[in-house]
């Protein structure tokens, strides 16, 4: 029998399930060992977890601060230990990190006396880039004292809402007196008191959620915070105002008091040094900043520089590397400067490993924090060694062998938090057996189990486990953070019993909704927010607009919100390491979808005003100059990557995607799966709303079409008319007395324009002529003008001679052409007339060859991640001039219809290594953000004209699901996560780099395939 604790102890704030201290598994080493302990003196080294549990380590004096940090994650059982670290408060009374390649004994001056704290020491921005759900766990636990002490500052609201979600962690679901009187007794923030009826109304909201899902929603809120993961340094700048340095991912930040007043991103940062006091900041030349070459702050001594100095060094490196970098060799005589540098893995190294790892850890199960024992809801306190209950013994029997059940007086548990560590050998053969006596072995102070003398030490992940019940420093329980996740049987789960990612195809299915729901929200976002503060607050746009764009995008934003907020949940849940017996009730995502978009038909109202939204702004735009000119400005921010009617259609293409989804669902499941019949109604609901739009999507999109076109173009009015269709555009050689000259055609059902690129700052298109459809013939005419794929289309009042770039092009536009001249002998009478002016090709005969850029520039430009394009030299018009080819209306549909997104992983031809970007399809381009939190893409890459294939092996590209885009010298590799990714990137792709014939859209354009 365990002795018992000497002294009661209180139940801690992250307790979960008991666990034998385990060896577990060196997180940072390959080979999954536990770091090596080079000779010397030994020493005990004392950490403070995050939980405020203590533990001793025993090391040699000359052991590197790398061995040290190994042990303490191994102890926890922890992979993603690069996100911590260890820091001490040093003979200067200063906090400092712990550095993982100085020996200790050259850092703690008095290690016996010294306490380190593990600590969160690099915060990414979005905690959906933590992989694991203990590591979640612990920067749950580090925003818990971030907000306790006062560090993580926020308004009341925020402030409840983060307490409400901890105390769900730690008590569960609301029950007005317990939680009135755990408020009582727990102070979470400062001045807690007046809060706590607000607190208590948060947390009845959170009735059902579940300790992860508590931590999540904590972590959502907290990482929206501006203080968040901020580490103050105090500073002066050289007026002598008081002000603080402090970095993040982001780069260098600036705040006074807790307001931040400027930020030095990474990518404008030259170069980060310190002189004595002085704190030296050297930014990269720009024309357009006020910022002198070098700024300049004064802090409190040499050694606060060169703390934050080191800081900012490892959180460039951390998230801006792919590697960790290389040490400097040693120079021979002279030394100039410090020699430290980042030593560990960086966050790309990081996920990647975690991910492509075929290694898998003890797992990780969230509990409740804390068990009410009493109204009072204060912790049981352990038994002393005179109230230890008499022995509860029961027989099993395990291959001959009687374990017996021992109350263990280290702490207080759930029920069923039982805690056995068997022999490898009987671990499989008695699972069923065991877990029938502990149903009834269960007591009010919920011991945990020891095995008999003879197997009281097991084998955990092929390592020795220790003690089952092993003490923390001052005989105090040991530190929940080592707990590994228990099976039903009360025994550790081995390896074989988890799996480290879903591998259904339905979870990827359900990811895509996720990821593509994201951006969806972000489209909403650039209507509700972004065009609302850049046009709708101006005195020139009509009270009557922003009333119809208000009712339409708010609610569908609020509704999507919700939408989003729940799939997040569920996939959470989803990846999670779950135990079997939850697997059903989380691996699915049919009845979320059917709740939701049951949820969605009383908006079906809403939908059918996108048609409204748009007339009504073409209409004022056409009223007031001021107003179009605010909307052709704020089509060329950033913000706005696609034309703005297409945002607005974005609410009716949505419910195509939801549809497609919920068919690869419906295709994948078994009729018999749980999840089917939810997939199934929740199909129905989507296809009943989708076909009442339909007819209206088909009006709208042409619609949006000829508006789009109408920017595009000069010497054109009239081109927005009733029953005109847009057909196909693109680049044909027009043959005239100086040869073949390059021209854009523009074809409809009723007539044919042709331009060539124009001279103006944004790049439109000039009229050169039209070409009535209205008694036109066409045909071949390559034999006689000696010109490959010419044809000649005969007017009735002239005739033109084109080539297109090749054999396939000249089909398609014949094709189409003919098709638009028959439906033209059934239309009423002649086209419009277009020209402003009559203008001719013969007085404007500028050489397309002199005004169009190089290739090799315009990709350069729209591909490079630094220099983004201007956005209306990224529209197709433009792009088809550029690559010479053509797209047609089925061709946008079909585009508009397959958007996707999520991360992918990218690199150049001539480079090493993968750069993880969120990429965004849609028409036909592949936008780059950071992450999918970014407002705007940094780059982007029109796919028309490019190619998609697989690598060969000459290609050395030796990793699954890659694909290639290659377009003349232009070559891109992209990775995608998982076989179903793969598929889908592929055909969304081949959609936009092989565009299809657009004569259907004539005669059945609700048919094309999806």
């Amino acid at each position: 029998m365990a002795e018992p604790d000497p002294e009661p102890m209180a139940s801690g704030a992250a307790q979960r399930l008991g666990a034998p201290e385990t060896l577990g598994i060196s997180t940072l080493d390959p080979g999954h060992k536990p770091p090596a302990m080079p000779p010397g003196r030994h020493v005990t080294i004392r950490v403070r977890m995050l939980d405020d549990t203590e533990e001793l380590f025993d090391i040699s004096q000359k052991a590197s601060g790398k061995v040290l940090f190994d042990l303490v994650c191994s102890h926890m059982n922890l992979i993603e230990g690069d996100y911590f670290g260890l820091e001490f408060q040093n003979h200067q009374k200063m906090m400092v990190w712990l550095d993982h390649i100085k020996p200790i004994i050259k850092q703690l001056r008095r290690p016996k006396h010294t306490i380190l704290r593990f600590a969160v020491k690099f915060f990414p921005p979005d905690h959906a880039q933590l992989l694991e759900e203990l590591t979640r766990y612990l920067f749950a636990l580090q925003i818990k004292q971030d907000v306790s002490c006062g560090r993580l500052t926020c308004n009341d609201t925020s402030a409840a809402l983060m307490v409400s979600h901890i105390i769900q962690s730690e008590i569960g679901d609301f029950e007005e007196s317990q939680c009135r009187s755990h408020l009582l007794n727990n102070n979470y923030i400062p001045d807690q008191m007046p809060l706590i009826d607000k607190i208590m109304e948060f947390h009845s909201k959170n009735i059902g959620q579940t300790p992860a899902e508590s931590d999540h929603q904590l972590l959502e809120v907290a990482r929206r915070l501006e203080m968040y993961g901020i580490r103050l340094h105090p500073a002066k700048d050289r007026e002598g105002t008081r002000l603080s340095l402090a970095v993040a991912h982001t780069g260098v930040l600036v705040f006074q008091g807790h307001t931040k007043i400027n930020a030095f991103n990474w990518s404008k940062v030259r170069k980060l040094s310190f002189k004595r006091k002085r704190f030296l900041i050297k930014l990269r030349p720009d024309l357009n900043s006020s910022y002198q070459d070098t700024l300049e702050f004064l802090m409190g001594s040499r050694d606060c520089c060169k703390v934050f100095w080191k800081i900012c060094v490892e959180y460039h490196a951390f998230f801006r590397l792919f590697e960790e970098p290389k040490p400097k060799p040693k120079p021979v005589i002279f030394t100039r400067g410090s020699s430290f540098r980042f030593s560990g893995r960086t966050q790309k190294q990081v996920i990647d490993y975690v991910r492509e790892s075929e290694f898998k850890k003890i797992p990780f199960e969230r509990k409740h924090s804390r068990v009410q024992h009493n109204i009072r809801l204060s912790p049981l306190p352990s038994p002393r060694p005179h109230e230890v209950p008499t022995e509860v013994s029961f027989f099993v029997h395990l291959q001959q062998t009687i374990i017996s059940i021992s109350p263990a007086p280290c702490s207080h548990l759930h029920n069923k938090s039982l805690n056995c560590t068997l022999t490898e050998e009987t671990r499989g053969s008695t699972r069923q057996t065991h877990t029938e006596h502990l149903s009834t072995a269960v007591v009010s102070n919920s011991p945990h189990l020891s095995a008999s003398s003879g197997h009281s030490h097991g084998m955990v992940n092929g390592q020795k486990s220790l003690e089952l019940c092993s003490h923390s420093p001052n005989g105090r329980q040991p530190s929940p953070l080592t707990s590994p996740l228990l099976n039903d049987a009360g025994s550790v789960r081995t390896d074989d019993e988890d799996e480290r990612f879903p591998t259904d195809r339905a979870y990827f299915i359900a990811k895509e909704l996720l990821t593509t729901e994201r951006t969806y929200l972000k489209d909403l976002e650039v209507m509700t927010v972004s065009f609302q503060s850049a046009v709708g607050q101006d005195e020139a746009t009509p009270e009557s607009l922003k009333k119809t764009v208000l009712s339409t995008f708010e609610p569908l934003h609020k509704f999507h919100t919700g939408f989003l907020r729940e799939v997040e949940q569920r996939l959470a849940l989803w990846e999670g390491r779950s135990n079997a017996h939850i697997k059903g009730d989380y691996q699915r995502i049919g009845d979320v979808m059917l709740k939701n978009l049951q949820g969605l038909k009383p908006l079906t109202a809403n939908l059918h005003k996108q048609t409204e939204v748009m007339l009504e702004l073409e209409k004022a735009c056409r009223a007031s100059r001021r107003l179009e000119g605010l909307c052709r400005d704020f089509e060329l921010q950033k913000v706005c990557y696609v034309p703005l009617n297409v945002f607005i259609l974005r609410p009716l293409h949505r419910l195509s995607h939801y549809k497609q989804i919920l068919e690869r669902l419906c295709k994948h499941y078994p009729a018999t799966h749980v999840d089917f019949r939810d997939c199934r109604a929740a199909l129905a609901d989507v296809s009943e709303v989708a076909e009442q739009l339909q007819g209206s999507l088909s009006k709208m999109e042409n619609f949006q079409k000829l508006l789009e076109l109408k920017k595009d173009l000069i010497g054109v009015e009239n081109l927005v008319v009733p029953g005109r269709e847009f057909i196909r555009l693109g680049c044909l050689s027009k043959l005239s007395g100086k040869g073949l000259q390059q021209r854009m055609f523009f074809l409809f059902n009723d007539v044919i324009l042709y331009t060539s690129r124009g001279m103006t700052a944004t790049n439109q298109f000039k009229m050169h002529g039209q070409l009535p459809l209205h008694g036109m013939t066409i045909r071949e005419s390559e034999d006689e003008w000696g010109v490959p794929h010419a044809f000649t289309l005969v007017g009735q009042q002239q005739s033109v001679v084109v080539a297109a770039s090749s054999l396939t092009e000249k089909e398609k536009w014949m094709e189409d052409i003919q098709a638009a001249i028959e439906m033209a002998k059934t239309s009423n009478g002649h086209s419009s007339e277009l020209l402003t002016s009559n203008l001719t090709d013969n007085k404007c005969p500028e050489d397309s060859s002199a005004e169009a850029e190089s290739e090799d520039d315009i990709t350069a430009s729209h591909t490079s991640l630094e220099r983004p394009s201007p956005h209306r030299g990224n529209t197709m018009v433009h792009v088809c001039w550029h690559r010479n080819t053509s797209v047609s209306m089925v061709d946008f549909s079909i585009a508009v219809e397959n958007q996707l997104s999520g991360n992918l992983l990218r690199k150049f031809k001539n480079s090493n290594g993968w750069q993880k970007l969120w990429v965004v399809f849609t028409n036909f381009s592949l936008f780059f953000y950071k992450s999918h939190q970014d407002d705007y893409p940094l780059a982007s890459l029109p796919l028309l004209g490019y190619s998609v294939t697989i690598p060969s092996e000459s290609e050395n590209i030796h990793k699954d699901y890659v694909f290639k885009l290659h377009f003349k010298s232009h070559v891109y590799y992209f990775r995608s996560e998982s076989e179903y990714t793969f598929e889908r990137w592929m055909e969304v792709i081949r959609s936009a780099t092989v565009p299809s014939s657009g004569a259907c859209v004539l005669n059945n354009k609700e048919s094309h395939a999806h």
